[in-house]
């Protein structure tokens, strides 16, 4: 019975490695098909940026600093042994989730002069309100010393920051990347669904540690 209980904590590790791994290579993917652009200075790409990049800079740095720092929030060994720099970090995240969720739907409606649609435009700011209701919600809660409903919201935040790399990803797996209605699309579809998911991934925890618990208490009386 020992045996079986101790599979419980191996199984969710792994389960959480998976996720990130995916993650990281969301971010790989998205780097190399949508933003390889950076460090090519004659990309046409640059002349539809050139309007509102001063908009785009700030927009691309809270949100580089937001998805890619976002994942060190949920490293139990990282809180555990440097809390100092655990603190920083999400204060860190906090700001650029409140930085790139307002500048990317001002970009969004700046682009409606170049005959843009409005309806992208309500899509960016329904998932930039989403970013900055979770992401404030969070905060909140770790300033009242509930750390527990701090981490279930710090996920629901990540998750909705990370619907830059969905949309891009699936986008570009599909062949959607110059299909403005089906990328329309698949923005609202990962909006509505962000919360969600990261709740099951939430309640999966739950009940993986419930079980556990379970199985090490029959364990015992065993």
């Amino acid at each position: 019975m020992a045996t079986v209980s101790q599979s419980f904590p191996q199984s969710r590790h792994w389960s959480r490695v998976s996720l990130w791994i995916l993650i990281v290579a969301m971010m790989a993917y998205v780097l190399v098909h949508n933003e390889s652009f950076l460090i090519n200075r004659a990309n046409p790409v640059w002349q539809h940026y050139q309007p509102f990049k001063w908009w785009l800079l700030p927009h691309g740095l809270a949100g580089a600093c937001a998805i890619f720092l976002g994942p060190m929030q949920f490293s139990d060994r990282l809180r555990q042994r440097y809390l100092r720099l655990h603190k920083i970090i999400g204060y860190i995240y906090v700001a650029g989730a409140m930085i790139v969720a307002p500048l990317g739907a001002y970009i969004q409606y700046f682009n409606e002069r170049a005959h843009a649609p409005r309806s992208f435009t309500m899509a960016a700011i329904a998932d930039a309100s989403m970013l900055m209701l979770t992401t404030g919600i969070a905060l909140f809660f770790v300033l009242r010393r509930n750390i527990q409903q701090h981490r279930q919201w710090m996920t629901r935040s990540y998750a909705v920051a990370i619907v830059f790399l969905e949309v891009r990803v699936i986008s570009g797996l599909l062949g959607f990347d110059h299909n403005e209605m089906a990328t329309e699309v698949l923005v609202w579809t990962c909006v509505i669904f962000a919360v969600p998911l990261a709740d099951i991934v939430l309640n999966w925890g739950e009940f993986t540690r419930a079980r556990a618990t379970k199985m090490k208490a029959a364990a015992r009386a065993a």
